[in-house]
């Protein structure tokens, strides 16, 4: 398998599609950089001079977000405040087949540029709408950033320590979530306008919704309970001997042994097959029950052995524990190495000797994606894209005095 991914001149499965992107900050980028992957051309649109949100979250006076998000993607600069800058995106419409925003809801609208604007202009346009939100709702006029999101499903709630305070995922889970769901609706949308006749459509996704989709039967196991969960142990509901362990060495491994065979393997392996038949952990229900006792038992077992070692014993047996990693661990790991995990582009901009980030996901073995281009300069492709609407160089520098592009 061969998934080594910069390939400036690779063939890709959605070679034929054009995406504008006038979103900004993290869910919108996700979204675009799925398609971009797999070949869209995707063209940012950038406010003049500022550029993406995305740009100002900086480590060390660099933006690694910037160059792992933007990758595969081309950037135009286009003011939506002046009115020809909003006709210019027009004419983008009139060739493109998806187009995608994050503003407030209402704000294209204001701009003149609400869906039923652009599907006029391109009837089989998919217009994909990302809000923290929604478009319609008691909340929908609000702003939204991926934290409030993580906190109002619930996720946050559960998320920590019993009888500590919850805790907010360190990465921008909600948005993250938006955005895959957001490409996955686009393709869909986008067969249906190939199939049939059909026409476009807008694709309402909002930051709240999607990731309380994958919180599971939460509503369902409240109605049976009537209990609200909390943290810790009391948040798990699926496996009883699940959890994070501290080993000799002072490192961690976390085990899930989810499945009533894989159970009795780990009991088998530790030398308690006594376990097995005790009352306590003979059942999935009567695990979850005592879990705090179950989980004593693997504490000690784990703590009397160093990371390697549990981890021979955890091969040994083919059981389902790995180390807890943090990035130099993931980044030295054979499995990660060998199926190249990460990959390693060139940093045109100087600041770094290569850049490392994730591989194209997900791997396709007929029709895969690549890497073919780094993340573009603010306005790089403005020559490109607005010529084809007829525009010379002048004309450019002229748009560009009058705070147009």
């Amino acid at each position: 398998m061969n998934r080594i991914s910069f390939q400036p001149d690779a063939e890709c499965p959605l070679d034929d599609v054009r995406i504008l992107d006038v979103s900004r900050f993290v869910a919108g980028n996700m979204f675009s950089l799925v398609l971009a992957d797999l070949g869209a051309e995707v063209i940012k649109v950038e406010e003049p001079g500022k550029g993406d949100p995305l740009k100002q979250i900086r480590v060390n006076g660099v933006c690694p977000y910037w160059k792992v998000y933007a990758r595969n993607k081309k950037s135009v600069t286009l003011n939506l405040r002046h009115p020809q800058a909003r006709e210019m995106l027009l004419h983008l419409v009139d060739d493109a087949h998806m187009l995608a925003e994050n503003f407030v809801p209402g704000t294209m609208e204001k701009f003149g540029l609400g869906p039923d604007v652009l599907l006029d202009r391109n009837p089989k346009l998919v217009v994909v709408r990302i809000s923290g939100w929604g478009q319609t709702g008691p909340y929908s006029d609000r702003p939204g950033f991926g934290t409030v999101a993580e906190a109002m499903t619930g996720f946050t709630a559960l998320n920590g320590y019993k009888d500590q305070p919850p805790i907010l995922p360190p990465i921008s889970l909600a948005d993250m979530v938006a955005g895959l769901y957001a490409a996955m609706a686009s393709l869909v949308a986008l067969r249906h306008c190939e199939m049939n006749g059909g026409r476009g459509q807008v694709i309402d996704v909002s930051l709240f919704e999607p990731l309380f989709s994958i919180m599971g039967p939460e509503a369902a196991i409240y109605k049976l309970t009537g209990q609200v969960k909390g943290r810790g142990f009391d948040a798990n509901t699926t496996a009883g001997g699940r959890n994070v362990y501290r080993t000799k060495d002072g490192r961690w491994i976390a085990m899930s042994s989810s499945t009533q065979p894989m159970t009795e393997r780990f009991f088998e392996a530790m030398g308690r097959e006594d376990l097995i038949h005790d009352s306590r952990f003979r059942t999935t229900e009567a695990r979850l029950e005592h879990q705090e006792e179950l989980d004593a038992i693997l504490a000690g077992f784990y703590a009397e052995r160093t990371l390697d070692e549990n981890m021979e014993f955890v091969t040994e047996h083919n059981l389902t524990a790995c180390p807890v990693y943090n990035i130099d661990g993931i980044l030295e790991d054979p499995h990660v190495q060998e199926r190249q995990v990460v990959v390693e582009l060139p940093d045109r901009d100087g600041e770094m000797d290569g850049v490392p980030m994730h591989n194209v996901v997900p791997f396709l073995s007929g029709t895969p994606g690549a890497i073919r281009r780094p993340a573009p300069k603010l306005g790089e492709h403005n020559a490109e894209i607005f010529g084809e609407l007829g525009l010379s160089g002048a004309d450019l520098e002229r748009l560009a005095a009058e705070g147009v592009i």
